[in-house]
């Protein structure tokens, strides 16, 4: 089976990828790129969302755990690109589309709020080159090179976010 979509990047060091998206139906092709990979897609492919309550549940202490969340959509303008340094994000719909905002992270230029530690993030000023939709049945995957701005939609939408620690 052909992947529905794939932008993958491969940098210079072997261990630094881009951006995926594609179907839950080929996350095998994608077990491989990480020693928790297999675990977290096994864990998103057969577990009922819609009997959990938004929150965190961990899988793996703090190495893999899920997010589970309910937004409201918002405009393109409204969301902000964020970067991670320790954790790869897995980021799936389960109700709604969503549109995710990119910028390969070597180019962005000026943060609006600097790295805070404990949250693993930081967040930009600058404006994504691109953006993807993501429908439920799919999933993004962001590794710490990539720059994303989630949550652009209509309506409510709930989606689950599993954070995979980086090997070091």
């Amino acid at each position: 089976m052909r992947p529905l979509f794939i932008i993958i990047k491969e940098q210079t060091n072997l261990n630094k990828k881009a951006m995926i998206l594609d179907s839950l139906n080929n996350t095998n092709r994608f077990e491989n790129l990480h020693p928790l990979f297999k675990k977290a897609f096994e864990y998103v492919k057969t577990t009922d969302f819609s009997k959990m309550e938004d929150g965190k549940y961990e899988l793996e202490g703090s190495r893999l755990y899920v997010s589970i969340a309910s937004i409201c959509g918002k405009e393109k303008k409204e969301a902000a690109i964020e970067t991670h340094k320790k954790y790869i994000d897995i980021q799936l719909p389960l109700l709604g589309v969503e549109k995710i905002g990119w910028k390969p992270g070597s180019e962005l230029q000026e943060e609006s709020i600097p790295y805070n530690e404990e949250k693993d993030i930081t967040f930009y000023v600058d404006r994504p080159t691109a953006y993807t939709k993501i429908y439920p049945g799919q999933f993004a995957v962001y590794f710490p090179e990539d720059g994303h701005a989630p949550g652009i939609g209509q309506g409510n939408i709930r989606k689950v976010v599993v954070k995979v620690l980086v090997e070091e």
